[in-house]
């Protein structure tokens, strides 16, 4: 997300604005990639963005190719850079990345001349879902002040309130949006318990860390949510998952902390009766489905900026 910075950000919002009105047609398909072929190589478990990014590219017309190492040839002892270049040699004109070891997705850009797209690497970054975050985020203001998405330039995003709850040691996707967030001018507060911050927060702009979220609830304008990350050994840095949601979960007592027009987000998939209560998922408040919708438009964005002509061809 620094490489990419206001502008580029404010470029792939843009583009997404298109893809957005594609989705809502009768038939969700435009040729802009006719002709390319994207692979997507998840090595870790994946829904939402494995399907959003298969998705984005089968409305924009591509050829995909879906592979992981359990169904490929490095079960069998083979290299992943060996695996890469065979699949790239098919003729693949981008690989889609997700791997459990931060920089994989660096190192196949460099073992290929096939662009790459960064799906999440390791405690990283996952730069796609800061950037359908923020056009969540924007959708959400627009309507506020009763205008359109397309119509609503970055500059909303000055001075917003953000405060990421949760998981921010192990959560890449805590990474990407920090990042992305305070590039368009919103001031970003962590809140978690201090086994859950990083080991330090030089280089990250954000304007407070705490470990009381009930105090910063009421100054709020979009409450982010993050998942207790078990699987990358967050659980042991919690007494019990019941002590945690005590402290952190976003109850409905706490949810009520929240001003009137405060939005709610998570990047899935929600725990339900951890970081958030099931009935706090269930209010309109709550822009998760949102947040996979536009994960779509903005991933046919991406793809479209890497693979596509020089403008949006006029059927799109």
């Amino acid at each position: 997300m620094q490489d990419l910075g206001a502008d580029g950000i404010a470029a792939v919002l843009r583009l997404s604005d298109r893809f957005v009105e594609v989705a809502q047609r009768a038939i969700p398909k435009v040729p802009a990639l006719r002709g390319r072929t994207v692979a997507t190589l998840f090595s870790e478990t994946s829904t939402r963005t494995r399907l959003s990014f298969e998705t984005a590219a089968r409305r924009l017309s591509a050829d995909v190719v879906s592979f992981s190492p359990t169904g490929s040839s490095i079960a069998k002892g083979e290299s992943l850079r060996d695996t890469v270049e065979t699949v790239a040699a098919m003729g693949v004109d981008c690989f889609v990345v997700r791997h459990a070891c931060a920089g994989v997705p660096a190192q196949v850009a460099g073992w290929t001349g096939a662009s790459v797209v960064n799906a999440g690497d390791g405690w990283h970054e996952h730069p796609t879902q800061a950037l359908l975050d923020c056009a969540t985020i924007r959708q959400v203001l627009a309507e506020r002040d009763g205008r359109r998405a397309e119509d609503t330039g970055t500059e909303a995003f000055a001075g917003l309130r953000v405060t990421i709850v949760g998981d921010v040691a192990h959560s890449r996707v805590a990474r990407s949006d920090v990042h992305a967030l305070a590039a368009l001018g919103a001031s970003v507060t962590l809140v978690a318990p201090g086994s859950l911050l990083p080991p330090s927060l030089a280089g990250w702009p954000v304007a407070a860390a705490t470990s009381d979220l009930d105090a910063v609830l009421p100054d709020t304008d979009v409450c982010y949510l993050l998942r207790l990350q078990t699987e990358r050994g967050a659980g042991a840095f919690v007494p019990s998952l019941r002590e945690y949601t005590a402290g952190f979960g976003l109850t409905a007592r706490r949810a009520d902390r929240l001003p009137e027009h405060a939005v709610i987000l998570h990047p899935g998939p929600m725990v339900r009766g951890v970081e958030i209560a099931a009935e706090v998922a269930d209010l309109p408040r709550t822009a998760v489905l949102r947040q996979v919708a536009n994960g779509v438009a903005v991933r046919m964005a991406v793809l479209f900026l890497l693979l596509g002509a020089e403008e949006v061809p006029a059927d799109a």
